[in-house]
């Protein structure tokens, strides 16, 4: 259907693809990726005449996360507005994917890590390669999970794995998070992406009224407040901008070394 600079989307039949393809940074989210998959997004939920999505990603991961090398301009204190680029790019692709009424599945190809971990777990039904994991890198640099995620982790495994993955920051193979229940399915590496186009091809060709509605209804116990959640974490991550812990965390990363936090 349409070819932006850093993601492809495609049709076959009432099926539709999102790559999320900057693979040489590992998907990661620049200003130029965040628009074109806002504009992806919204054309598939637009479209009556697609009736399922798939969202994977091109090369060795589905995404890094936020690109540190590239940040957004700064607010009125000298220091970046991390919560602009939530509200005017993240959480129109996020509330678009919850709220379509057309199944949305994630075929996680690598790491998801950060916003990119949100991504996934914005999807109604996830599928992994072996390979994959999930990594809520953002206590790592100082930050607040943000995209969803402080919704959908807990929704799926409950409090204690989700404060796990949000103050721990570490890696959760795929294995795992099918044993906690936080995706749907693990396959082998090599079988992922016949796998999962055979997923949403089920989907595209099945009672999509019925499907709309089971998300609906999902949406309504599990998510009824999303967008109120979503403006939570955006206020959270604009403060924890402004600390010593974030800037001193960037540098760290940019620096390939240990982070020193004072708290601060």
């Amino acid at each position: 259907m349409a070819s932006h600079e850093t993601v492809d989307l495609t049709t076959d039949g009432p099926a539709a693809r999102i790559l999320l393809n900057r693979p040489d940074a590992l998907n990661a989210w620049n200003e130029q990726f965040g628009e074109d998959l806002r504009d992806a997004v919204a054309t598939v939920a637009g479209d009556e005449s697609i009736r399922a999505l798939l969202i994977t990603g091109a090369g060795r991961g589905f995404s890094s996360g936020a690109d540190l090398k590239e940040q957004r301009g700064a607010d009125d204190g000298g220091l970046p507005d991390l919560s602009a680029r939530l509200k005017e790019i993240y959480h129109p692709i996020i509330t678009s994917l919850r709220e379509m009424p057309k199944p949305v599945v994630s075929a996680v190809n690598g790491p998801a890590v950060g916003i990119g971990c949100s991504l996934a777990l914005a999807a109604d039904l996830i599928v992994a390669a072996e390979s994959a994991y999930f990594l809520l890198a953002f206590v790592n640099i100082g930050l607040v999970p943000d995209g969803g995620s402080t919704a959908f982790i807990p929704a799926r495994v409950g409090y204690a794995r989700a404060a796990e993955m949000a103050m721990l920051g570490e890696r959760v193979p795929a294995e795992q998070a099918l044993e906690w229940g936080l995706i749907n399915r693990v396959v082998p590496d090599g079988e992922l992406e016949s796998a999962s186009a055979e997923l949403t091809e089920k989907l595209a060709n099945g009672p999509t009224r019925s499907y709309a509605g089971s998300k609906q209804l999902l949406n309504r116990r599990l998510y009824a407040d999303l967008a109120g959640q979503l403006d939570a974490e955006a206020e959270a991550q604009k403060g924890q901008g402004h600390s010593k812990d974030f800037i001193e965390g960037v540098m760290a990363f940019v620096e390939k070394r240990p982070a020193k936090f004072t708290g601060d």
